[in-house]
This record gives structure tokens, sequence and C-alpha cells, in this order.
């Protein structure tokens, strides 16, 4: 497994090469929330190396349980997109509806790598030795998914300036940003 992942064959590229294609899905939402699955990824290679760490092995609990739900999250966004995308086309009556409901992946997208880089923060404290470095950087990709997730809400609610789910979108990302800062900040 690891000389595949090392010489960009693979899963890995396979993946790259779906990102890169001229296809619309998967899209910047699944993106954003693999990517923030694998941080979730990276927070639990750091507890599961940390024996040292007395909260370790919640931490691993809670990154998997993280992971898990933000794959689920990515295949929810790509069926939203696919839907929007449609009523994009067609320009009925169920546009705003299908917009309204396209927002709903990416802002669960955004506040579960919200909930990710918290974790990540957390964990770049209190891992031990080098496994605070994977922690940090799992903060950091949590933070970007998290912002553009965030930016996803607001495209899709564009037309509605006064729906709540603008203001939970930018909270999760500011409260990302800041995780990944101290995450960043810690002592390796």
């Amino acid at each position: 497994m690891e000389s595949v992942l090392l010489l960009g064959t693979g899963p890995a590229r396979e993946l790259a090469e779906a990102v890169s294609s001229a296809e619309a899905v998967p899209g910047s939402g699944w993106v954003a929330a693999v990517s923030a699955s694998l941080a979730a990824g990276l927070v639990a290679k750091s507890a599961a190396r940390s024996e040292g760490w007395s909260g370790a092995e919640g931490a691993h609990a809670q990154a998997i349980d993280l992971r898990d739900r933000l794959l689920g999250l990515a295949d929810r966004d790509a069926r939203a997109y696919e839907r929007a995308l449609t009523a994009l086309e067609r320009r009925g009556a169920n546009l705003a509806r299908a917009l309204a409901s396209a927002a709903e992946a990416p802002l669960a997208i955004a506040e579960t790598a919200s909930d990710v880089a918290e974790l990540a923060a957390a964990a770049s404290e209190c891992a031990d030795g080098a496994a605070r470095a994977d922690a940090s950087a799992a903060a950091a990709l949590a933070a970007g998914a998290s912002q553009a997730a965030a930016k996803l809400v607001a495209v899709n609610l564009a037309t509605m300036p006064d729906d709540d789910r603008l203001g939970r979108a930018d909270r999760a990302a500011q409260a990302a940003a800041e995780s990944a800062k101290r995450a960043l900040s810690a002592e390796a």
C-alpha cells in the first residue's frame, strides 16, 4: 500500500483524476468533505501514535466518527449538487428550492470540518512528539475545508441574504480558522 501511494498510482491517482475531470461531479463540496475526512484520519493517526496521551483513545474514536460522517456528507453533497445543476439547466420553478436544498450538505460539511479542526487543535497540544505535526496539519486542512464549504453555502443562498444558514456557515469557518491558528502555533 505504501509504495502505491508514493508512486502516485492506484486510489490516490484515481481520486486526483476524478477531481481533475471535466465532469461537474465530484465538485468542490465533495472535495471539501473528503479533504476534511482525511484531516480527521490524521487526527486518528495522531491519537493512535500517542501512548502518553490519556485522552488518545477518545480522540481516536471521535476522529473516526467525524471521518465517516464527512465521507457520508461527500456523497450527500454530490447528489445535491447534481440536482441543483439539473434545476439550473431547466430554469424551472424549483430552482430556488433546489439551491436552498443544495446549501444543506455544504453547511454540514463546514460545521463538521470545524469540529475536526477543534479536535486536531487539541491533539496538537496533547499528542506525543511527532504526532503533533500531523494534528497541526489536520487542523489546517480541516479549516480550509470548512472555509470552502462555507463559501458554497453563500453561493447557494445568494438570493436569500437573511437565511440563518449563512451565519452558521461563517461561524463554523471562523471557529475552524481559530482552531487551525491554535494548532499551528502549538509546540512540536
